[in-house]
């Protein structure tokens, strides 16, 4: 189980998050980064299931407590709209203080004396797997995008950490050329396709939820971090 917590976020302001711990001691601390639907069900589950069933530990902040707190959308095309207002009004900056204050409290909470805490990833969902790649390019942060539309216009960014992307085929918000403008730009990152829809992660929605590609793409997201935050 998972606790809701408050970190600090300098410029921003108090923003709340979905703490899970794993049972024993954890391999390393991830960041769960939110669709536009807000830290909801499923996204809790998401931190819940990295730490429960994988030994991490991860922290899911609120990214839209700066504007409207404790929002959890539906998946309708009210939540749809309501969710594109609210990253517009955020914007990437405030966004990427919170990835940021979000890192160090996971630092902060597995530190010892003389130790700086465990390394930090960051793994994202739909809007949260472009910030999950702007963590990495800005923040330095080893990351995993699912779906991340957004992308493209920051690809000329120099990655600083190991890089994942995952992508449906099926997804018409990545057209194919899409897809391969980051395996052009970014080579020493991984890129992967799943015959599979965006949003393809989403297990509480069975429009776009598809098993085989979801076990799939965590397979390898684990590969990853196991590797860069050990």
């Amino acid at each position: 189980m998972g606790e809701k917590i408050e970190i600090q976020v300098e410029g921003v302001g108090p923003v709340g998050g979905w703490l899970a711990r794993p049972a024993g001691p954890p391999r390393g601390a991830l960041v769960v980064i939110q669709e536009i639907f807000g830290v909801n069900a499923h996204i809790r589950a998401v931190a819940e299931a990295y730490a429960r069933d994988d030994g991490f530990l991860a922290l899911a902040p609120a990214f839209f407590d700066p504007i409207e707190r404790d929002l959890e959308l539906d998946y309708g095309e009210d939540g749809f709209r309501r969710g594109r207002e609210l990253i517009g009004a955020l914007g990437f900056d405030r966004a990427l203080a919170i990835v940021s204050a979000a890192a160090d409290h996971l630092r902060t909470l597995s530190a010892t004396p003389g130790d700086a805490g465990l390394r930090v990833g960051a793994v994202g969902f739909c809007w949260g797997g472009t910030l999950a790649y702007l963590a990495n390019t800005r923040l330095g942060l080893p990351a995993v995008s699912y779906y991340g539309a957004r992308t493209v216009q920051f690809l000329d960014e120099p990655l600083r950490a190991p890089m994942m992307f995952h992508f449906g085929e099926q997804d018409h918000s990545i057209p194919a050329q899409d897809v391969a403008r980051h395996r052009e730009r970014q080579p020493e990152a991984e890129v992967f396709v799943y015959p599979a829809g965006h949003g393809f992660n989403r297990d509480v929605d069975p429009r776009v939820f598809d098993a085989a590609s979801a076990e799939l793409a965590h397979a390898r997201t684990l590969a990853l971090f196991r590797s860069a935050l050990s």
